[in-house]
């Protein structure tokens, strides 16, 4: 779920959690469905940005070992009920 998608679950309350574990090892909880950059900067943490549509890929981060662009996904859902995030690394950056 994306944006509105994301909206109107939230205004149905159907708010599921799950545990993440951010870079540095300061663990909190995020919604599943919620906006990556959203819910790192609640979690206190700037992802680098730089086109906001997932075409440059400065905003790539890893979690539990997938690397995706922040800027267009998603909170998935883990069946250890819990998210592992790594800045992602790019050596041309």
């Amino acid at each position: 779920m994306m944006g509105q998608d994301w909206a109107a679950a939230t205004a149905m309350g159907s708010k599921a959690t799950i545990e993440v574990i951010w870079p540095g090892g300061a663990t909190g909880s995020a919604e599943v469905g919620q906006d990556w950059l959203p819910a790192a900067a609640a979690a206190g943490l700037a992802i680098p940005t730089g086109c906001l549509t997932g075409s440059c890929g400065a905003c790539e981060i890893e979690v539990n070992g997938r690397v995706v662009r922040a800027c267009i996904a998603t909170v998935p859902r883990a069946r250890s009920g819990r998210l592992q995030v790594e800045l992602a690394s790019d050596p041309h950056w």
